[in-house]
């Protein structure tokens, strides 16, 4: 499996749109970021069976995505 995949845009553009719009609070994020990772150990759905490397890469994706999502929100609160 690789590190980046079609799940990693959906990882992107949710915590993006998150970011943008809903918390900027990067602790809540992490809790929830991490939390999700770690909840897809326990599911027994195919699309949570993810090597431990992907969940890095997404964790890291996820933070992409927030990040860029405060600046956007920045950016449109300073006009």
């Amino acid at each position: 499996m690789a590190l980046l995949n079609m799940w990693s845009v959906g990882h992107f553009c949710q915590w993006f749109v998150v970011g943008r719009f809903i918390i900027t609070n990067w602790y809540l994020f992490l809790i929830l970021s991490i939390g999700w990772e770690l909840l897809e150990l326990v599911l027994p759905y195919e699309f949570a069976k993810e090597t431990w490397d992907n969940k890095i890469a997404d964790i890291i994706v996820n933070c992409c995505g927030f990040y860029l999502g405060i600046l956007f929100n920045q950016d449109s609160n300073s006009t």
